[in-house]
């Protein structure tokens, strides 16, 4: 049926009160949460659905709405609008809200109210993109809180287990967003998270968890390395497995995606200007966080075959990882024009620039009078052969470079000229089984930005089994 925004009398949400008879609100929606089951505990044996979200108006008023129902009621419902779209609502039920019991498991709201939606008399619509106000619109790039209210990563890195278990708000810009991991649970529940890694000038790389359909769609639309975000209320905790601090969505987390703000802007700016270097060092830094644990990586390829299924998933923020058995056919580490150890910042892991000696992400966050401490790493450039073609500009840097050549840099930086050479052709000659990382890169002439696991001398017997039944 027809629907005219005109025609409509909207009250607005700082307006709102009890007493108000058919009320209608038009806004738009800033934060929703999935669609859940509980005990129904006047019918034993069945359980009833609830999904919430957030409406805002202006920029100082949002509110919570909230609503109770059947199964196919609430789910249809739930999956009719999502996060972004501007809504109207008809007939709900305006109730005082309690502030302690709302708004500790929902976003906070400085409306005194709440909205209760019921399934014979209320009724949510989208406005159509000729209908939605731009006005309204526009909020979607206000923050929900004081947009100098936020840690940066730095601070709670620095900060460490003194944050654990506390809620925050966090602006940082998307580094990359995984791919949805589905699961099912012990009591057959089906679940599923997203990883997002985020960074700020203070930080290189920091985790952010997923765990709700509605926020893991919301981060499939972000940009890595062109999207920054405010998230209000993000909970942080050290997570001892990674032994490192993560954040995580909860359903109090409001996020805005791309804010209008100075510090937003700033932040923007930077992640532009170091977007390349960002593309260049991205692996390194990763290997030296969150390291690869081999045995968990079985499937082999040939070069041809690697090429052709990286490049079929280009779009796939995923990277591929797998094994090959090749020939190191490309190795400088004998020639003075090729450099093959840089110096790194002992906090990040990131090449350190050789004419300023400074970090790009680290030095904002020291005095001037601070020495950026720094550390020497291999850095190399390798070809990789079989018999099915030849992979460009492979990176062989740090530990794993040092157990391929079988020196420390110390150690490699005291070796003749001949004895390098030495070392390259025993290298040279001989098949390698090769653990790889492949993520699809832009800036590369390749296409792609493959990073070596491990490259170790390979069992004769296991590469011709491998390579047999690769051919058939």
């Amino acid at each position: 049926m027809a629907y005219s925004i005109s025609a409509q009398h909207f009250v607005a949400i700082s307006d709102l009160h009890p007493n108000l008879a058919r009320p209608s609100i038009i806004g738009v929606v800033i934060g929703k949460t999935d669609a859940k089951g509980f005990p129904d505990r006047k019918n034993v044996g069945s359980e009833r659905y609830t999904f919430g979200f957030t409406v805002r108006d202006s920029p100082s008023c949002f509110i919570n709405v909230h609503s109770w129902g059947r199964e196919e009621y609430i789910k249809l419902l739930s999956e009719s609008f999502r996060v972004g779209d501007c809504v109207t609502i008809e007939n709900p039920l305006v109730q005082t809200k309690e502030v302690e019991k709302e708004e500790k498991f929902n976003p906070a709201t400085p409306s005194c109210y709440k909205l209760l939606l019921s399934e014979n008399h209320s009724t949510v619509k989208i406005c159509s993109p000729g209908e939605a106000d731009a006005k309204l619109l526009s909020l979607l790039n206000l923050p929900v809180k004081d947009p100098q209210d936020f840690y940066s990563l730095g601070d709670i890195v620095a900060n460490g287990q003194n944050l654990d278990g506390r809620i925050i708000n966090v602006l940082a810009a998307i580094k990359s967003v995984g791919v949805p991991k589905y699961f099912t649970t012990s009591d057959r529940r089906k679940g599923h998270r997203c990883e997002v890694k985020l960074y700020d000038e203070t930080e290189s790389s920091f985790a952010m968890i997923c765990w709700d359909n509605e926020s893991i769609q919301l981060a499939q639309t972000w940009m890595p390395r062109e999207t920054v975000i405010f998230a209000a209320d993000v909970r942080i905790n050290f997570d001892k497995f990674r032994n490192c601090m993560v954040a995580t969505v909860i359903s109090k987390t409001i996020i805005t995606t791309n804010p209008d703000t100075p510090e937003a802007n700033i932040l923007l700016n930077f992640v532009r200007e170091s977007a390349e270097m960002l593309d260049l060092e991205d692996d390194i830094g990763d290997q030296f966080r969150n390291s690869v644990n081999l045995q968990t990586i079985l499937d082999v390829y040939t070069v041809e075959q690697l090429k052709s299924e990286a490049l079929q998933n280009m779009r796939k923020p995923e990277p591929l990882y797998g094994i090959i058995f090749a020939y190191i056919s490309t190795l400088n580490i004998d020639n003075e024009s090729t450099k093959v150890i840089r110096n790194r910042c002992a906090k990040c892991h990131y090449v350190v620039n050789e004419s300023t000696n400074t970090c790009s992400f680290c030095t904002s966050a020291l005095t001037s009078s601070e020495a950026i401490p720094v550390f020497a790493s291999f850095d190399l450039i390798v070809d990789l052969t079989d018999h099915t073609g030849t992979l460009h500009s492979c990176s062989l840097s740090d530990t794993v470079a040092e157990e391929t050549l079988g020196y420390t840099v110390q150690e490699f930086q005291t070796l003749t000229e001949d004895q390098r050479t030495a070392l390259k052709w025993h290298l040279l000659l001989e098949r390698s089984k090769v653990y790889f990382k492949v993520i699809p890169s832009a800036n590369s002439r390749t296409g792609l930005r493959v990073s070596l696991l491990s490259c170790k001398l390979a069992d004769p017997v296991e590469a011709s089994q491998s390579l047999s039944g690769k051919e058939k």
